[in-house]
Protein backbone atom coordinates (compact mmCIF):
# COMPACT_ATOMS: atom_id res chain seq x y z
CA UNK A 1 0.00 0.00 0.00
CA UNK A 2 2.81 2.36 0.84
CA UNK A 3 4.54 1.73 -2.47
CA UNK A 4 1.26 2.30 -4.33
CA UNK A 5 0.78 5.61 -2.52
CA UNK A 6 4.34 6.70 -3.34
CA UNK A 7 3.90 5.69 -6.98
CA UNK A 8 0.61 7.56 -7.25
CA UNK A 9 2.00 10.72 -5.68
CA UNK A 10 5.14 10.77 -7.85
CA UNK A 11 3.61 12.78 -10.73
CA UNK A 12 2.44 15.46 -8.28
CA UNK A 13 5.90 15.70 -6.72
CA UNK A 14 7.47 15.85 -10.18
CA UNK A 15 5.06 18.60 -11.21
CA UNK A 16 5.88 20.66 -8.13
CA UNK A 17 9.60 20.20 -8.79
CA UNK A 18 9.20 21.15 -12.45
CA UNK A 19 7.20 24.25 -11.56
CA UNK A 20 9.75 25.43 -9.01
CA UNK A 21 12.65 24.62 -11.35
CA UNK A 22 11.35 27.19 -13.86
CA UNK A 23 10.68 29.75 -11.13
CA UNK A 24 14.10 29.13 -9.60
CA UNK A 25 15.87 29.41 -12.95
CA UNK A 26 14.22 32.75 -13.71
CA UNK A 27 14.97 34.15 -10.27
CA UNK A 28 18.59 32.98 -10.51
CA UNK A 29 19.06 34.72 -13.85
CA UNK A 30 17.25 37.83 -12.64
CA UNK A 31 19.58 38.05 -9.63
CA UNK A 32 23.01 37.15 -11.00
CA UNK A 33 22.66 36.94 -14.78
CA UNK A 34 25.69 35.40 -16.47
CA UNK A 35 28.82 36.08 -14.36
CA UNK A 36 31.86 36.19 -16.61
CA UNK A 37 33.89 33.95 -14.33
CA UNK A 38 31.45 31.05 -14.90
CA UNK A 39 31.91 29.21 -18.25
CA UNK A 40 28.74 29.68 -20.32
CA UNK A 41 27.31 26.88 -22.50
CA UNK A 42 26.89 29.30 -25.41
CA UNK A 43 30.68 29.66 -25.60
CA UNK A 44 30.98 25.92 -26.10
CA UNK A 45 28.20 26.01 -28.68
CA UNK A 46 29.97 28.78 -30.56
CA UNK A 47 33.23 26.83 -30.67
CA UNK A 48 31.41 23.72 -31.87
CA UNK A 49 29.61 25.71 -34.59
CA UNK A 50 32.88 27.26 -35.80
CA UNK A 51 34.61 23.86 -35.84
CA UNK A 52 31.75 22.29 -37.79
CA UNK A 53 31.75 25.15 -40.28
CA UNK A 54 35.49 24.73 -40.89
CA UNK A 55 35.07 20.99 -41.34
CA UNK A 56 32.25 21.46 -43.86
CA UNK A 57 33.95 24.17 -45.88
CA UNK A 58 37.17 22.14 -46.10
CA UNK A 59 35.24 19.31 -47.78
CA UNK A 60 32.44 21.07 -49.67
CA UNK A 61 32.58 23.84 -52.24
CA UNK A 62 29.39 23.83 -54.38
CA UNK A 63 26.32 25.77 -53.27
CA UNK A 64 24.10 22.72 -53.55
CA UNK A 65 26.43 20.67 -51.37
CA UNK A 66 26.65 23.51 -48.84
CA UNK A 67 22.86 23.60 -48.66
CA UNK A 68 22.70 19.88 -47.92
CA UNK A 69 25.50 20.18 -45.37
CA UNK A 70 23.65 23.03 -43.67
CA UNK A 71 21.25 20.50 -42.19
CA UNK A 72 24.12 19.17 -40.09
CA UNK A 73 24.14 22.30 -37.93
CA UNK A 74 20.71 21.76 -36.32
CA UNK A 75 21.21 17.99 -36.17
CA UNK A 76 24.63 18.02 -34.54
CA UNK A 77 24.63 21.27 -32.55
CA UNK A 78 21.02 21.47 -31.36
CA UNK A 79 20.62 17.71 -31.17
CA UNK A 80 23.97 17.33 -29.44
CA UNK A 81 23.07 20.01 -26.90
CA UNK A 82 19.86 18.17 -26.07
CA UNK A 83 21.56 14.78 -25.68
CA UNK A 84 24.48 16.10 -23.61
CA UNK A 85 22.18 18.02 -21.27
CA UNK A 86 19.82 15.07 -20.87
CA UNK A 87 22.76 12.76 -20.17
CA UNK A 88 24.24 15.09 -17.58
CA UNK A 89 20.96 15.44 -15.70
CA UNK A 90 20.36 11.69 -15.87
CA UNK A 91 23.78 10.94 -14.36
CA UNK A 92 23.32 13.57 -11.65
CA UNK A 93 19.91 12.11 -10.90
CA UNK A 94 21.57 8.77 -10.19
CA UNK A 95 23.66 10.50 -7.54
CA UNK A 96 20.61 12.16 -5.96
CA UNK A 97 17.39 13.67 -7.39
CA UNK A 98 18.09 16.95 -5.59
CA UNK A 99 21.41 17.27 -7.42
CA UNK A 100 19.61 16.87 -10.75
CA UNK A 101 17.03 19.50 -9.75
CA UNK A 102 19.74 22.02 -8.87
CA UNK A 103 21.50 21.28 -12.16
CA UNK A 104 18.28 21.87 -14.10
CA UNK A 105 17.78 25.22 -12.37
CA UNK A 106 21.30 26.34 -13.21
CA UNK A 107 21.23 25.05 -16.78
CA UNK A 108 17.87 26.63 -17.59
CA UNK A 109 19.09 29.89 -16.04
CA UNK A 110 21.98 29.93 -18.53
CA UNK A 111 19.48 29.88 -21.41
CA UNK A 112 17.77 33.04 -20.10
CA UNK A 113 19.18 36.56 -20.26
CA UNK A 114 16.70 38.84 -18.51
CA UNK A 115 19.32 40.55 -16.35
CA UNK A 116 21.78 40.90 -19.22
CA UNK A 117 19.10 42.41 -21.45
CA UNK A 118 18.03 44.85 -18.74
CA UNK A 119 21.63 45.81 -17.95
CA UNK A 120 22.42 46.45 -21.61
CA UNK A 121 19.41 48.70 -22.07
CA UNK A 122 19.92 50.57 -18.83
CA UNK A 123 23.57 51.22 -19.64
CA UNK A 124 22.46 53.15 -22.72
CA UNK A 125 19.84 54.93 -20.61
CA UNK A 126 22.41 56.03 -18.02
CA UNK A 127 24.66 57.52 -20.70
CA UNK A 128 21.69 59.36 -22.22
CA UNK A 129 20.70 60.68 -18.79
CA UNK A 130 24.22 62.06 -18.42
CA UNK A 131 24.05 63.48 -21.97
CA UNK A 132 27.10 61.42 -22.86
CA UNK A 133 26.14 60.79 -26.49
CA UNK A 134 29.39 59.07 -27.59
CA UNK A 135 29.17 56.59 -24.69
CA UNK A 136 25.48 55.97 -25.43
CA UNK A 137 26.27 55.27 -29.09
CA UNK A 138 29.11 52.97 -28.08
CA UNK A 139 26.92 51.02 -25.65
CA UNK A 140 24.19 50.69 -28.25
CA UNK A 141 26.74 49.48 -30.77
CA UNK A 142 27.52 46.56 -28.45
CA UNK A 143 23.98 45.17 -28.75
CA UNK A 144 22.90 46.04 -32.31
CA UNK A 145 24.29 45.35 -35.75
CA UNK A 146 23.54 48.78 -37.19
CA UNK A 147 26.02 51.64 -37.39
CA UNK A 148 25.60 53.94 -34.37
CA UNK A 149 28.37 56.52 -34.77
CA UNK A 150 26.11 59.35 -35.98
CA UNK A 151 22.78 58.61 -34.26
CA UNK A 152 20.96 61.35 -32.36
CA UNK A 153 19.11 60.74 -29.07
CA UNK A 154 15.74 59.58 -30.52
CA UNK A 155 17.52 57.12 -32.81
CA UNK A 156 19.63 55.81 -29.94
CA UNK A 157 16.43 55.31 -27.95
CA UNK A 158 14.76 53.60 -30.92
CA UNK A 159 17.64 51.19 -31.39
CA UNK A 160 17.65 50.30 -27.69
CA UNK A 161 13.88 49.85 -27.43
CA UNK A 162 13.80 47.71 -30.58
CA UNK A 163 16.59 45.48 -29.29
CA UNK A 164 15.12 45.00 -25.83
CA UNK A 165 11.63 44.35 -27.26
CA UNK A 166 12.84 41.87 -29.88
CA UNK A 167 14.99 39.95 -27.42
CA UNK A 168 12.19 39.41 -24.92
CA UNK A 169 11.35 36.45 -27.16
CA UNK A 170 14.86 35.04 -27.70
CA UNK A 171 16.23 35.77 -24.25
CA UNK A 172 13.30 34.99 -21.97
CA UNK A 173 10.01 33.63 -23.29
CA UNK A 174 11.31 31.09 -25.81
CA UNK A 175 13.81 29.34 -23.50
CA UNK A 176 11.22 29.23 -20.70
CA UNK A 177 8.61 27.95 -23.15
CA UNK A 178 10.85 25.04 -24.13
CA UNK A 179 11.89 24.46 -20.53
CA UNK A 180 8.19 24.07 -19.73
CA UNK A 181 7.82 21.44 -22.46
CA UNK A 182 11.09 19.54 -22.12
CA UNK A 183 13.09 20.85 -19.18
CA UNK A 184 16.73 21.87 -19.41
CA UNK A 185 17.54 19.58 -22.40
CA UNK A 186 14.96 21.25 -24.66
CA UNK A 187 15.76 24.73 -23.35
CA UNK A 188 19.43 24.12 -24.12
CA UNK A 189 18.54 22.82 -27.58
CA UNK A 190 16.61 26.03 -28.18
CA UNK A 191 19.60 28.10 -27.07
CA UNK A 192 21.72 26.15 -29.56
CA UNK A 193 19.22 26.92 -32.34
CA UNK A 194 19.28 30.60 -31.43
CA UNK A 195 23.09 30.62 -31.35
CA UNK A 196 23.18 28.94 -34.75
CA UNK A 197 20.94 31.64 -36.18
CA UNK A 198 23.14 34.39 -34.77
CA UNK A 199 26.30 32.82 -36.22
CA UNK A 200 25.32 31.24 -39.54
CA UNK A 201 21.70 32.25 -40.16
CA UNK A 202 22.46 35.25 -42.38
CA UNK A 203 21.05 35.76 -45.87
CA UNK A 204 24.35 36.98 -47.27
CA UNK A 205 26.70 35.44 -49.80
CA UNK A 206 28.71 33.56 -47.18
CA UNK A 207 25.81 31.88 -45.34
CA UNK A 208 22.87 31.92 -47.74
CA UNK A 209 23.28 28.21 -48.54
CA UNK A 210 25.11 26.92 -45.47
CA UNK A 211 22.91 28.64 -42.88
CA UNK A 212 19.44 28.24 -44.39
CA UNK A 213 18.41 25.32 -42.16
CA UNK A 214 19.56 27.10 -38.99
CA UNK A 215 17.70 30.29 -39.92
CA UNK A 216 14.53 28.40 -40.82
CA UNK A 217 14.58 26.37 -37.61
CA UNK A 218 15.04 29.51 -35.52
CA UNK A 219 11.98 31.04 -37.20
CA UNK A 220 9.93 27.94 -36.45
CA UNK A 221 11.19 27.69 -32.87
CA UNK A 222 10.18 31.28 -32.08
CA UNK A 223 6.83 31.27 -33.90
CA UNK A 224 4.61 30.45 -30.91
CA UNK A 225 6.72 32.26 -28.26
CA UNK A 226 6.76 35.48 -30.31
CA UNK A 227 2.98 35.63 -30.52
CA UNK A 228 2.65 34.66 -26.88
CA UNK A 229 5.09 37.46 -26.00
CA UNK A 230 2.93 39.99 -27.83
CA UNK A 231 -0.06 38.89 -25.75
CA UNK A 232 1.96 39.10 -22.54
CA UNK A 233 3.15 42.61 -23.47
CA UNK A 234 -0.43 43.73 -24.07
CA UNK A 235 -1.41 42.39 -20.64
CA UNK A 236 1.67 44.06 -19.13
CA UNK A 237 0.73 47.35 -20.76
CA UNK A 238 -2.70 47.12 -19.12
CA UNK A 239 -1.17 46.49 -15.68
CA UNK A 240 1.27 49.37 -16.17
CA UNK A 241 -1.56 51.69 -17.27
CA UNK A 242 -0.01 52.12 -20.69
CA UNK A 243 -1.95 51.90 -23.96
CA UNK A 244 -2.92 48.21 -24.02
CA UNK A 245 -5.52 48.80 -26.75
CA UNK A 246 -2.92 50.56 -28.84
CA UNK A 247 -0.52 47.66 -28.32
CA UNK A 248 -3.14 45.16 -29.51
CA UNK A 249 -4.02 47.34 -32.49
CA UNK A 250 -0.40 47.78 -33.56
CA UNK A 251 0.26 44.04 -33.29
CA UNK A 252 -2.72 43.38 -35.53
CA UNK A 253 -1.73 46.09 -38.01
CA UNK A 254 2.06 46.15 -38.09
CA UNK A 255 3.57 42.91 -36.74
CA UNK A 256 3.69 41.17 -40.11
CA UNK A 257 5.40 44.13 -41.79
CA UNK A 258 8.69 43.22 -40.11
CA UNK A 259 11.15 41.27 -42.31
CA UNK A 260 11.37 38.65 -39.55
CA UNK A 261 8.27 36.45 -39.13
CA UNK A 262 8.57 36.83 -35.35
CA UNK A 263 10.36 40.03 -34.33
CA UNK A 264 7.51 42.28 -35.40
CA UNK A 265 5.19 40.94 -32.71
CA UNK A 266 7.05 42.17 -29.61
CA UNK A 267 8.26 45.33 -31.34
CA UNK A 268 4.81 46.38 -32.53
CA UNK A 269 3.33 45.59 -29.10
CA UNK A 270 5.88 47.81 -27.36
CA UNK A 271 5.45 50.58 -29.94
CA UNK A 272 1.69 50.58 -29.45
CA UNK A 273 1.94 50.42 -25.66
CA UNK A 274 4.29 53.41 -25.51
CA UNK A 275 2.69 55.44 -28.28
CA UNK A 276 5.90 55.66 -30.30
CA UNK A 277 6.98 54.59 -33.77
CA UNK A 278 9.73 52.02 -34.28
CA UNK A 279 11.38 50.98 -37.51
CA UNK A 280 12.73 53.29 -40.19
CA UNK A 281 16.13 53.88 -41.72
CA UNK A 282 19.21 52.04 -40.44
CA UNK A 283 22.75 51.76 -41.77
CA UNK A 284 24.62 48.44 -41.70
CA UNK A 285 28.34 48.58 -42.50
CA UNK A 286 27.78 51.72 -44.55
CA UNK A 287 24.79 50.35 -46.46
CA UNK A 288 21.43 52.06 -45.87
CA UNK A 289 18.41 49.90 -45.16
CA UNK A 290 14.76 50.64 -44.44
CA UNK A 291 12.61 48.64 -42.01
CA UNK A 292 8.84 49.05 -42.04
CA UNK A 293 7.43 51.45 -39.47
CA UNK A 294 5.61 50.03 -36.46
CA UNK A 295 3.33 52.06 -34.26
CA UNK A 296 2.10 55.64 -34.46
CA UNK A 297 4.32 58.52 -33.26
CA UNK A 298 2.05 60.26 -30.77
CA UNK A 299 5.08 61.96 -29.24
CA UNK A 300 8.85 62.24 -29.56
CA UNK A 301 10.85 59.28 -28.26
CA UNK A 302 12.74 59.93 -25.03
CA UNK A 303 15.26 58.12 -22.85
CA UNK A 304 12.52 57.11 -20.38
CA UNK A 305 11.10 54.85 -23.09
CA UNK A 306 14.03 52.51 -22.43
CA UNK A 307 12.99 52.27 -18.78
CA UNK A 308 9.35 51.68 -19.75
CA UNK A 309 10.36 48.94 -22.19
CA UNK A 310 12.48 47.26 -19.52
CA UNK A 311 9.54 47.32 -17.10
CA UNK A 312 7.29 45.86 -19.80
CA UNK A 313 9.88 43.14 -20.30
CA UNK A 314 9.78 42.19 -16.62
CA UNK A 315 5.98 42.31 -16.51
CA UNK A 316 5.73 39.93 -19.46
CA UNK A 317 8.52 37.67 -18.17
CA UNK A 318 7.03 37.46 -14.69
CA UNK A 319 3.59 36.73 -16.13
CA UNK A 320 4.98 33.91 -18.24
CA UNK A 321 6.88 32.39 -15.31
CA UNK A 322 3.64 32.42 -13.30
CA UNK A 323 1.83 30.84 -16.25
CA UNK A 324 4.48 28.11 -16.50
CA UNK A 325 4.14 27.43 -12.77
CA UNK A 326 0.36 27.15 -12.95
CA UNK A 327 0.36 25.00 -16.09
CA UNK A 328 2.97 22.60 -14.71
CA UNK A 329 1.20 22.17 -11.40
CA UNK A 330 -2.16 21.81 -13.12
CA UNK A 331 -1.01 19.12 -15.53
CA UNK A 332 0.77 17.04 -12.93
CA UNK A 333 -1.93 17.45 -10.32
CA UNK A 334 -4.46 16.21 -12.88
CA UNK A 335 -2.17 13.28 -13.64
CA UNK A 336 -1.87 12.41 -9.97
CA UNK A 337 -5.65 12.57 -9.54
CA UNK A 338 -6.13 10.17 -12.45
CA UNK A 339 -3.66 7.69 -10.97
CA UNK A 340 -5.58 7.71 -7.69
CA UNK A 341 -8.78 6.62 -9.46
Amino acid sequence: MTSLHQWASWPIWTGMAGAWIIVGAYILDRCIGDPRWIPHPVIGMGKAISALERAIRSRVDSNQALKRAGVLFPLLIAGGSFVLTWGLIYVLGLIHPAVAVVAEVVLIATTIASKGLKDAGMEVYRHLSQQDWPAARSSLGMIVGRDTAHLDEPEIVRGTVETVAENIVDAIVSPLFYALIGGAPLAMAYRAVNTLDSMVGYKNEKYLHLGWASARLDDWANWIPARLTALLLIIGAWFMKLDARGAARMVSRDARLHPSPNSGFPESAVAGALGIRLGGHNVYHGVASFRAYMGEPTRRMEAEDIVRTTRLMFWSAGSFVLLCWLVTLGIWSAGGALLWK
